[in-house]
């Protein structure tokens, strides 16, 4: 049987399919070509990340597909209940990117504490002439450790982000609109752990009470963050996205960053991906990467084992 994996496959996914009887194709076909592809070589699977959608028409138009898989947490890519009321099989994998897409949320948070996206894009400009000023310019850095983290999102990416903040010694609060509390089992190298119970609350004390705040919500139609939540917060917060593109009103975040109501932002998701506003992309007391959470070689290895434990339990 074959599976088009449109958007890329792990080595070790491709290993696990093959050693199961499949034939995993990475050809990337572009969307308007993919109904005939998949139909033109008898595609059972096809295996998407982010950039290809699963819609609608391409389901009606592929009776021959048994499985949509999305390698990642969120599936607004795909039209999952049409697709299961079809009949077919549509699989993610959770779990699976959590810890990468936290660690990118506290690459943001320390890039944001000490300057680290301002100073490289002013070093290689100004470092040799105005060295002096730009140690000054850079000189007021603050530390994560005592500080309190919002969590705005409680499931497993949100307390992923918990553990570590947990781990370097930040408070950490949570809300979530499902959830009343949560334990986190924080880890240690050496096999030793410990479990924290932290109980969720409103957004509004949420908003009051941190320093840092950090979305880890689906895609929404409205904005979770927006004018009205950034005057709730603390002055010279900061907050931090590495959910989904449009939870944030970018225009109030860049009105709160102008007015110092916030001290910085986080960005790995944008409003108008793939081209993202302009303003967004220049202005200097935001941090800035291209989508890229889950994108670590440790989550896109298990991303392709689970998604292929899973299709090898189906079509076994």
């Amino acid at each position: 049987m074959n599976i088009l994996a449109n958007d890329g496959i792990s080595q070790s996914g491709i290993q696990a399919l093959e050693s199961n009887g499949f034939n995993v194709i990475t050809t990337n076909v572009a969307q308007e070509q993919l109904v005939n592809y998949i139909n033109e070589n008898d595609i059972v699977v096809l295996l998407v990340r982010s950039a290809t959608t699963a819609r609608k028409e391409l389901i009606d138009a592929c009776p021959e597909l048994k499985i949509i898989g999305r390698g990642g947490v969120g599936m607004d890519n795909i039209d999952v209940d049409y697709a299961r009321e079809k009949g077919l099989h549509v699989i993610n994998t959770p779990a699976a990117s959590s810890a990468s897409v936290a660690e990118l949320v506290f690459a943001h948070l320390y890039s944001g504490v000490r300057f680290l996206h301002d100073s490289n894009r002013n070093m290689p400009l100004e470092g040799e002439l105005n060295f002096k000023g730009l140690k000054k310019a850079y000189a007021k850095g603050i530390e994560l450790r005592g500080k309190t983290l919002g969590i705005i999102g409680f499931g497993r990416i949100g307390q992923e982000a918990a553990k570590i903040g947990l781990g370097i010694g930040m408070n950490v609060i949570a809300t979530d609109n499902y959830m009343e509390k949560a334990t986190v089992n924080v880890a240690l190298f050496n096999g030793q752990s410990i479990d924290v119970e932290i109980k969720t609350q409103s957004m509004d004390s949420l908003l009051a009470e941190a320093d840092f705040i950090s979305l880890h919500v689906p895609a929404q139609k409205a904005y979770v963050l927006g004018e009205n939540e950034f005057n709730k917060m603390k002055k010279g917060a900061a907050v931090v996205n590495a959910a989904r593109g449009g939870v944030i009103d970018e225009v109030a975040l860049l009105k709160a960053l102008d007015s110092g109501q916030l001290s910085f932002a986080g960005l790995d998701t944008f409003e108008d991906e793939p081209k993202p506003a302009i303003q967004v992309l220049m202005h200097p007391k935001v941090s800035l990467t291209p989508h890229i959470g889950a994108a670590t070689g440790e989550a896109q290895d298990r991303i392709g084992v689970e998604l292929a434990d899973q299709i090898s339990t189906i079509l076994g």
